[in-house]
């Protein structure tokens, strides 16, 4: 069965999936029922234009690429057919970003961090977001002990290596805050203190994009804190079947061993900043960024921060698959997933039913490709 392609509808923001052949046609949603033009040439397809033969691939191919290939197949073993979502997650843990997973529940999204912390022997810890969240809760507090007559600290949740953020738009924006420093400096501070977060330090956070009410909808500056955007969808029915036919005697998550270590891991992602980026590149991604910037039918384009993820992710997609060098196919294939969560629609272009995904595909289309030689490599 062929993959489906994904589009967002432009009234109500549901994620629309349909197959391919569809692309570029007018639909109705199938939440809202509202008229949507899904998008001809959708960029949240992920493919490897990019091959080598044996000899070059083992003279300069990246140290990342055969930990990711196990812990890739290892997760695959849990989350059946989403082996695309799967190598978006690896790349921004390498990247040594977060992830944001937005969609329906029961789509594995929980499955998925458990797997990742079980193939990389990482400390797994989940925090259930409710509007009765405090920050104390997350970070942890000092508590009193009689034995010594002082205060002492307990850690929070936030403590591990790799941290689930349960639907995080169901917290308040005070315990939202709370996981801000701790994204951006691997650092928690509580009672006055700094505690340094044991890397590698991952963050996911999902949340419902279907269920608002009792919510507190992520601001712009947050979103911003997470290198991707993703959606798992639903699984095609081989796979579902697949997937029914596993869980018949016992879940596969209880019989997943890990594949990595902790100092592997670290390495990897040493490794992932050391894939070098020509000057055309970096060049390449501001164009796409202030391209953004200066679109007619956006209120708000990409910021520098934008164009550093930009970079990174490239950097680690690169990596993963076999390359200690970027070439502008890494750029776009990164591109959608890590600006579609940055950019804002004016109200008027959302009204003629313009959506983010078309926006970007008109930037990848207008900025012209840089001509890099394959074989510009630091090694």
């Amino acid at each position: 069965m062929p993959a489906l392609s994904k589009s967002i509808c432009a009234a109500c923001g549901q994620h629309i999936e349909y197959p391919p052949e569809l692309g570029g046609k007018q639909v109705a949603c199938p939440n809202c029922g509202a008229k949507t033009l899904l998008d001809a040439a959708p960029s949240s397809a992920i493919r490897i234009p990019k091959q080598k033969d044996p000899a070059e691939r083992e003279a300069g191919s990246s140290a990342a690429a055969p930990l990711a290939r196990r812990v890739m197949d290892n997760i695959e073993k849990v989350i059946v057919g989403k082996r695309d979502e799967i190598v978006l997650t690896l790349v921004a843990f390498l990247a040594e970003g977060h992830v944001l997973l937005e969609d329906v529940p029961g789509v594995a999204k929980t499955m998925l961090a458990r797997a990742l912390a079980r193939s990389l022997g990482c400390k797994f810890k989940r925090i259930q977001c409710t509007p009765d969240l405090l920050p104390n809760d997350i970070t942890g507090s000092s508590i009193f002990n009689p034995k010594t007559a002082d205060f002492e600290f307990r850690p929070g949740p936030l403590f591990a290596q790799i941290v689930l953020a349960d639907e995080i738009n169901r917290a308040t924006p005070r315990a939202q805050s709370a996981l801000l420093e701790a994204m951006a400096e691997r650092k928690v501070t509580a009672d006055g203190v700094n505690y340094d977060l044991a890397p590698p330090f991952f963050l996911i956070a999902t949340q419902n994009p279907i269920d608002h009410e009792g919510t507190f909808p992520l601001p712009e500056a947050q979103l911003d804190r997470f290198l991707v955007r993703l959606s798992l969808g639903y699984p095609a029915t081989e796979s579902e079947i697949a997937m029914l036919q596993r869980l018949q005697a016992r879940h596969p998550i209880d019989d997943l061993e890990a594949v990595a270590t902790t100092q592997e891991v670290l390495d990897c992602q040493q490794a992932v900043r050391a894939v070098h980026a020509d000057e055309k590149i970096c060049r390449y991604i501001v164009q796409l960024v202030q391209a953004t910037r200066e679109h007619p039918d956006l209120a708000l384009g990409g910021s520098p921060r934008a164009s550093m993820a930009l970079l990174h992710t490239a950097q680690s997609f690169a990596a993963v698959n076999g390359f200690d060098f970027v070439l502008p196919d890494d750029v776009k294939q990164m591109f959608g997933h890590v600006l579609g969560h940055r950019l804002i629609l004016r109200s008027e272009s959302r009204l003629r039913k313009k959506t983010v995904g078309r926006v970007m595909d008109e930037v990848l289309n207008a900025v012209p490709v840089p001509q890099v030689p394959a074989t510009v490599s630091k090694r």
